[in-house]
């Protein structure tokens, strides 16, 4: 009889006390608090500005999931991201799984830069994400007003721009609705 010594680390990941978000990156099991209030609003209002128009077709094309903080299994139980928000085409996922673990690779990732979590999010998450060929990414700053937006080519990201200001911008991969940049701004103002 072989007793199991160490538990795996998607065991810990799961284990985990409520309150706290789990990922593992490159086989290390990182843990965060859940996001401050004016990191869950801006990811709140990114994902607001996409609904209607992407996941509803409501003024935009439709044919989206735009979901908050999902389970990404890059490899199953190997490879775990959250990102705050990712989207997939409808076309390369139908339905959104029943379960938490999600397997096919979103189409765009966001993430919401704060002090305790930008260093991860671009020198560790975003290259996981290249690897694993997601097409599109953006990192929001609300403090600084900012989108960064990527796109992917031959396995690197290449910026598409920086987005700021409080005019609404055509943003790519959802360039055929504009976000309402100053909306984002003002909620992450109290206004």
């Amino acid at each position: 009889m072989h007793a199991r010594d160490q538990t795996t680390l998607y065991e810990q990941l799961e284990a985990l006390p409520d309150g706290l978000i789990g990922e593992i990156l490159d086989g290390q099991l990182h843990t965060q608090p859940r996001p401050t209030g004016v990191h869950a609003l801006a990811a709140a209002s990114v994902g607001g500005e996409l609904y209607g128009p992407f996941q509803r077709g409501r003024g935009g094309p439709g044919g989206w999931w735009i979901l908050p903080e999902p389970e990404l299994h890059f490899l199953r139980d190997t490879e775990v991201d959250v990102p705050d928000l990712a989207g997939w085409r409808r076309q390369r996922m139908p339905r959104v799984p029943d379960g938490h673990r999600f397997e096919i690779v979103p189409d765009w990732v966001c993430e919401i830069l704060s002090p305790s979590t930008e260093s991860k999010d671009r020198d560790i998450k975003m290259p996981i994400y290249a690897r694993y060929g997601v097409p599109h990414a953006w990192l929001i700053d609300p403090v600084m007003r900012r989108i960064e937006a990527y796109r992917l080519a031959d396995g690197a990201w290449h910026r598409i721009g920086n987005f700021s200001g409080d005019r609404p911008q055509c943003i790519p991969p959802f360039d055929a609705a504009a976000v309402d940049l100053g909306a984002l701004w003002a909620a992450n103002a109290g206004g």
